[in-house]
Order: C-alpha cells, then sequence, then structure tokens
C-alpha cells in the first residue's frame, strides 16, 4: 500500500483509541457519581472496547479492495479485517450486555435468611435472559463470520429454496434442545424455580445453585453437585420449601411404650423448644399420633423454625435431648415388645404371678417384695 494509506491507517486507529480513552475517563471520573451503570460498563467493556476501536479504525481507513485485486495477501488481510471486525463487535456487544445485567444484579441483594423472594426471582430471571441475549449474539456473530466466504453465501442462497424442508429437520433434531430452552424460560418468568431455592429433586435436598437454558445445578447439602435437564423441573414434580417463604416445619418421632407419660414429656418438650435460639416463636406440639400393633405408641414433636437449615439442627437437637431426656428419667418409656401365647392366662394376677416367678429365677430363688 502507499504511505498515505499507511498514514491513513495509522491516523484512524489513533482517533478510534483517542475517542475510547476519552469515554472512559468519562465513565469513570464523570458519569460514574450519577449513573450507576458507568462502573460496570468499564469493568465489562474495558478490552473489548479498546479491541473494537483498533479493529474498527484499521477497516475504516483500508482503501477499497478493488484497487488491488492483484494483491492477493491484501484480499485476504482485508477479508481477515472484516472477520476481527464482526468478532470485535461480538465481544463488545457481550461486554455491554453482562455489564447492563451486572448493574441490575448488584442492586438485587440476596439475604442468607432466603426472606427476598422477590429479589431471588429477578435475580434469576435477568440471568436467564442474559444467556438468551448472549446466545443469541454469538449465534448471529457466527453466521455473519461464516457468510463473509463466497463459498458458504453461494451455499447459503442455493439452500433457501429449500428452507421449509431443512427448517423441519433442524426442528426434529433440536427438538430436545429446544424443549429445554423453552423449559428454562418457563421455570424462569413462571417463578416456580429460583436461584438459591431449597428443593428436594431426585431424594436429594439441596439448593439450586445455577439455572441455565439447558440444565439446572443443585448444590446438594454434601458438597455434591446434581446437574438435571430443565426439562425435568417442568414434566417432573419436585420440592420446593421456599416457593412462597424460607420457614418450614420440622417433625421429630419418637416411638416410646404405651406406659409413657405423655403429658411430662409434652411439658419438658415445651420447656426445651421455647429456650432453643434455633426456633422461631411461631408455634410446636407434642402429639399421640398412632399405636403400633405392637403396643408402641408414636409421639411427633412438630416445630418451626426460620428456614431449612434451622429447621435440621432443631430437630436433631429435640431428637438427641429427647433420647437421653427418657433414658434418664424413665427408663420404662423405652419401647418393647410383647407376645401372648395361646392358652395362657392373661389376667393382671397371672401376670404378676409370672413376674414374680421370673424375678425369683433371676435373684437365685430369692423373694422380693414389691
Amino acid at each position: 500500500m502507499p504511505l498515505v494509506s499507511w498514514i491513513m491507517l495509522g491516523v484512524s486507529v489513533a482517533i478510534s483509541v483517542l475517542l475510547v480513552t476519552v469515554l472512559h475517563w468519562l465513565l469513570t471520573h464523570q458519569l460514574a457519581k450519577v449513573w450507576r451503570l458507568a462502573e460496570p460498563l468499564v469493568r465489562r467493556c474495558r478490552y473489548s472496547a479498546y479491541a473494537a476501536a483498533v479493529v474498527i479504525g484499521v477497516n475504516f481507513a483500508l482503501p477499497a479492495p478493488g484497487e488491488f485485486d492483484s494483491w492477493v495477501w491484501y484480499r485476504n488481510f482485508d477479508h481477515g479485517m472484516t472477520i476481527a471486525m464482526i468478532a470485535s463487535l461480538t465481544w463488545l456487544a457481550l461486554s455491554v450486555a453482562y455489564a447492563l445485567t451486572d448493574g441490575v444484579l448488584e442492586r438485587l441483594r440476596v439475604h442468607d435468611d432466603d426472606t427476598d423472594r422477590a429479589a431471588r426471582r429477578v435475580r434469576t430471571q435477568v440471568r436467564v435472559l442474559r444467556r438468551v441475549i448472549s446466545s443469541t449474539i454469538i449465534v448471529l456473530a457466527t453466521a455473519a463470520i461464516l457468510f463473509t466466504f463466497d463459498e458458504i453465501r453461494a451455499l447459503g442462497a442455493g439452500l433457501l429454496g429449500t428452507a421449509g424442508l431443512l427448517g423441519i429437520i433442524a426442528g426434529v433434531a433440536a427438538q430436545a434442545t429446544l424443549g429445554n430452552v423453552f423449559a428454562g424460560l418457563q421455570l424462569a418468568f413462571s417463578d416456580a424455580l429460583r436461584i438459591d431455592d431449597v428443593v428436594v429433586v431426585e431424594g436429594e435436598w439441596g439448593r439450586v445453585e445455577e439455572l441455565s437454558l439447558t440444565h439446572v445445578v443443585v448444590r446438594i447439602w454434601d458438597e455434591r453437585r446434581l446437574v438435571l435437564p430443565v426439562s425435568h423441573f417442568t414434566t417432573s414434580a419436585f420440592e420446593n420449601w421456599t416457593k412462597h417463604g424460607a420457614t418450614v416445619t420440622g417433625k421429630v418421632v419418637l416411638r416410646v411404650d404405651w406406659r409413657t407419660p405423655v403429658n411430662e414429656l409434652r411439658e419438658h418438650v415445651g420447656g426445651y423448644i421455647a429456650k432453643h435460639p434455633l426456633w422461631d416463636g411461631r408455634r410446636w406440639s407434642l402429639q399421640a399420633i398412632d399405636v403400633l400393633e405392637s403396643g408402641v405408641v408414636e409421639l411427633r414433636v412438630v416445630v418451626t423454625a426460620a428456614d431449612s437449615d434451622a429447621q435440621w439442627d432443631l430437630c436433631c437437637d429435640i431428637r438427641e435431648h429427647m433420647l437421653a431426656y427418657i433414658g434418664e428419667h424413665h427408663p420404662e418409656a423405652l419401647p418393647r415388645r410383647r407376645a401372648e401365647l395361646e392358652g395362657e392366662d392373661t389376667s393382671p394376677s397371672a401376670s404378676l404371678v409370672d413376674e414374680r416367678a421370673r424375678r425369683q429365677s433371676i435373684i437365685g430363688g430369692t423373694d422380693v417384695e414389691d
């Protein structure tokens, strides 16, 4: 190329870089005070903006390809710069999209107690939308780059006549993928599932860590990750413990003997729960819910907590405390099996005689007064 073309090329690149530098300074020192999106834009778009400025400056100053048709290297260089411009503008568009959504996400504070359900819903929707926009931009940019090649452009023109058939074939082939994409949008905007929701799925308890267009990642309580397709949550049942709030009710089932003093246990459990720091103060109860055929009575303690983590720890504490209390103060309440032999006298007097005979055999024939 002539020297003038190289000079124009350098001036164009310098002007483009200077404009980006000035815009960067304005966003950092002036607009950042009055515009909340200024800081995310500077953070996300710093490198992509400079790359786009350089590439656009070069493309703007390049002479028309017709002037150098005999130069094969120039035609290849011009084609490469066209591809570079599409790629750099795609990078810049992705950076802007992420910067704008970062500004929204930073304003949505998600509390540890999971009470801000509206913020978690909006955060989930924003992240899903960001993935949709990013995927659309990348697909369009890839198509634009491919169509810069003459061979691909000719092939695309030839395929236009069979676009209907190709659309049907592509739709059938991508049915599962498209189903997951629409399922992801349905979950995000129907508020059926949000990031940080506590769920029980496939028999596992955990929190939703990631919700994308194709899959959902559930962080299980033991730090494992359960990855499921999004369509699983639209076609199969699952438990959402934080759908309308984080508060949850827990239960502890104790199996005791029928001679257990239920009222005394109820008073003791009430006093223990009232002093426990994990109880949210809403309600508690202790009830005998069933009597099994073996004579064992099922007692159920119901207690409320602020969230699922507190509920689990509170129920475990109650269970451990009651096991120790019953074993120490009411050992006769421990469950036992009873059997009645056929033909045996089951009257109270017969039972007393049998008990006295059993004691005598244990202590070597010495009678023990009750």
